[in-house]
């Protein structure tokens, strides 16, 4: 397993720019979806911890539709959610390529949140089973009873050690200021109670079969 520690942001480079994420999600799903995919696209090392959700690079489209659906209806925006999940799911173009590492945590809740139903939950555990092995992919599950060294908190993604972004009811929130070093020391933490390879997958199959 690759060195779990957050890099530290290459400051010779341009600083990152914040994205008004809230006025975004006013124009609708496919606008805001594909921002976060050119902001992917534009990442080298991604660090993310999601506590209830599947990851949005490993949603198969059934299941991006449903998160999408949900909320379209919470904000009362524009129901483009066909475009916002296809441009949701052309994230995973970025596995393998480029050197892109991605090292990301799930709460065994994530596994278990009912999202879409039987079926659509069903497949998306398959497909997080093979994506187990998709290259530059570093993928823990934190177990439900693991202790835990810091509080979980909210889901977050932290691209190349030097921005996060947070997402909530709210909308979106971009950090590039002083505040980044406390999610990258809590993912680093959160790390800790995460299990991998072999163990990783005995608790998705553990949710697959209870789905």
């Amino acid at each position: 397993m690759s060195d779990p520690t957050v890099p530290a942001p290459d400051l010779t480079a341009a600083g990152p720019a914040a994205i008004d994420w809230p006025s975004l999600l006013r124009q609708g799903t496919g606008p805001t979806q594909a921002e976060f995919r050119r902001l992917v696209e534009h990442t080298t090392h991604y660090h993310g911890y999601s506590p209830d959700l599947i990851w949005g690079n490993l949603q198969t489209r059934a299941y991006a539709e449903e998160v999408l659906r949900l909320v379209v209806d919470l904000h009362g925006i524009p129901r483009d959610i066909e475009a916002g999940a296809a441009e949701r799911v052309a994230r995973a173009q970025y596995f393998g390529v480029g050197g892109r590492s991605f090292h990301v945590l799930l709460g065994e809740q994530a596994l278990l949140t009912g999202i879409g139903g039987p079926e659509v939950m069903h497949a998306q555990l398959e497909h997080l089973l093979e994506a187990v092995k998709l290259p530059g992919l570093t993928l823990g599950i934190i177990p439900a009873r693991a202790r835990l060294t810091v509080y979980p908190g909210n889901g977050f993604g932290i691209f190349d050690g030097a921005r996060v972004e947070v997402e909530g009811y709210r909308g979106g929130e971009t950090i590039i200021d002083d505040r980044v070093q406390i999610f990258r020391r809590a993912f680093d933490r959160l790390h800790e109670s995460a299990v991998y390879g072999d163990d990783a997958q005995a608790v998705i199959t553990t949710a697959l079969h209870a789905s």
